[in-house]
């Protein structure tokens, strides 16, 4: 057998199985070794293979990161730079509340299928008042802070959430090439019943409507009712995106608190949610009464905060977001409604559409779905005088007779 060449490592028996070793620089410039390990020779010959391989091409970690470690480099350096904000920060959330506190000190090339089993799991048991310290905050305390534990557990669908974050990081893991497979992919989660998504019918929508018509958002609830617009988008619609003699409306602003910042920023959701929507009659006269009603409170304000948004307070500044829900929601109570959230009064508009028999490609239009599949998995393009006849028949629904 030739005697291997300088900086070429060597491979050994190591305690019940084999190990491995390569010389590598490591992006500090030392020359080290870099070690790997396995039950079985094959195994580890082919990781040295690699090991050599990679040492070849460039610098070369020789020790491994912690699960926490990586993670913060992947928020940081993958999804802040490339996502949108408020997905950064849900996922710096999941990071920080339920992963970072269960896995977070294990070497991220040790992380075996079984420890993310066992994560999940335990997910689906901690009470996350008493992990988080939810109680402790609270004055006066009602429950895990006295010692009496609210069994407060995550829903499958967070877990659910959680996983696939760690399993997105996991398989940049393995791009990087810091891990050989994505165990994420392996686990299996808890089961558990779907939400059942709610919905109003029209005469309930017609109802609400009814009861806020002389509200100053009443044409942001149409907006969201009849023509499917996200909570965002509507606090975001600016009066440049409108052309209320032609009757269209382009919705790609929004307007979303993210890390507690208050954003207001072009991008929508997705490239279908930029396309303009041609609007019924009956949403078009709400928002001329909507830009009047606004010109009466920037002269009735001592100090009017100028802007371009449609929907503001009566001193021009943006509404937030909760504030917006917890509007709608005390309208729909005080009109004694079922209650939903603002996101299920816009899946009504999709409903009620199904209802009048809408063909399943223009609801995806008016909805401005990326995916078919959400909507009826019916896939084509639908027509603006499709979609224009569709929003008439909707609105012609809501109409109040004088």
């Amino acid at each position: 057998m030739s005697k291997r060449a300088k900086g070429e490592g060597s491979i050994y028996p190591h305690g019940d199985g084999w190990a491995a070793y390569v010389w590598v620089t490591t992006p500090s410039g030392e020359r080290k070794r870099k070690y790997v390990y396995g039950k079985e020779r094959n195994d580890v010959h082919a990781k040295w293979i690699k090991l050599h391989q990679a040492a070849v091409r460039g610098a070369v970690e020789t020790k491994s990161k912690t699960v926490e470690q990586y993670m913060h480099y992947w928020l940081q350096e993958v999804i802040k730079p490339n996502r949108e904000p408020k997905t950064y920060d849900g996922y710096e959330r999941f990071t920080r509340l339920h992963i970072v506190p269960w896995i977070g000190k294990k070497k991220l090339d040790r992380l075996s299928a079984r420890d993310i089993q066992q994560w999940a799991n335990k997910l689906a048991t901690v009470c996350q008042c008493c992990q988080q310290g939810i109680d402790e905050r609270r004055l006066p305390h009602k429950c895990c802070a006295k010692g009496e534990c609210c069994r407060k557990t995550l829903s499958p669908r967070a877990i659910s959430d959680a996983r696939t974050v760690l399993r997105s990081a996991l398989s940049q893991a393995v791009t990087d090439e810091l891990v050989e497979v994505n165990r994420a992919m392996q686990v299996r989660l808890p089961s558990g019943r779907k939400r059942r998504k709610k919905a109003w019918t029209t005469d309930e929508a017609r109802r609400f409507l009814e009861h806020v018509r002389t509200d100053p958002l009443y044409a942001a609830y149409l907006l969201v009712l009849a023509m499917g617009l996200r909570k965002g988008e509507v606090l975001g619609l600016t009066w440049s995106s409108l052309d209320l003699e032609e009757g269209a409306l382009e919705p790609s602003w929004q307007l979303q608190r993210v890390m507690g910042e208050l954003l207001h920023k072009k991008k929508a959701k997705t490239e279908e949610s930029e396309n303009a929507l041609p609007m019924p009659d009956l949403c078009i006269k709400a928002l001329q009464a909507r830009r009047e009603r606004q010109q009466r409170d920037k002269a009735k304000a001592e100090y009017w905060h100028d802007s371009d948004l449609v929907f503001t307070t009566k001193f021009g500044t943006p509404i937030e977001p909760r504030n917006f829900h917890r509007y709608f929601v005390g309208q729909l109570e005080s009109a004694g409604l079922p209650r939903i959230s603002v996101h299920d009064a816009r899946r009504t508009c999709s409903s009620l559409l199904v209802d009048l028999d809408v063909h399943p490609r223009v609801i995806m239009a008016i909805m401005r779905h990326s995916d078919f599949k959400m909507t009826m998995e019916v896939y084509a393009q639908a027509s603006n005088e499709a979609t224009r006849e569709a929003l008439r028949k909707l609105s012609e629904n809501f109409e109040v007779k004088d």
